[in-house]
């Protein structure tokens, strides 16, 4: 709710708790998104550049591969670590998953893509989008 921009109180309204209950959730579950990303960026060797817990978005540079990288939690597909990278998606097996796991961020986090039938285009319009937002 809170990422769709729903305010405090209304969210404390919704659930009949207070609003210092719903900061209080909100605060635990900051940190615990900020674990999350933390951990999975250490994992996959990303030096951290910056985070925005409230939208689930770690936004880093991989060392190993020597390109960004992007770690995001996802209410529908958890946590996802995608690079920035140039794809051969018309030969890749997973180009229609790649196709709907783009979409399904874009939405989770209120952006717009252009419509186009390559991930990789998709994949780059989503990373410029969500680094102007963070």
């Amino acid at each position: 709710m809170r990422r769709k921009g729903v305010p405090n109180i209304t969210i404390a309204n919704r659930f009949k708790i207070s609003r210092q209950a719903v900061s209080r959730a909100l605060l635990v579950m900051d940190g615990k998104i900020e674990t999350a990303l933390r951990e999975m960026a250490k994992a996959n060797q990303i030096a951290v550049e910056a985070i925005d817990t409230e939208r689930g978005v770690l936004l880093g540079r991989s060392i190993p591969f020597r390109t960004a990288a992007i770690v995001l939690v996802s209410e529908k597909h958890g946590v996802q670590v995608w690079y920035e990278h140039e794809g051969d998606c018309g030969a890749c097996q997973r180009y229609a998953e790649c196709i709907g796991l783009l979409w399904d961020y874009a939405a989770e986090l209120g952006i717009r893509l252009e419509k186009t039938a390559d991930p990789t285009k998709m994949a780059d319009e989503l990373f410029e989008k969500v680094k102007a937002m963070v």
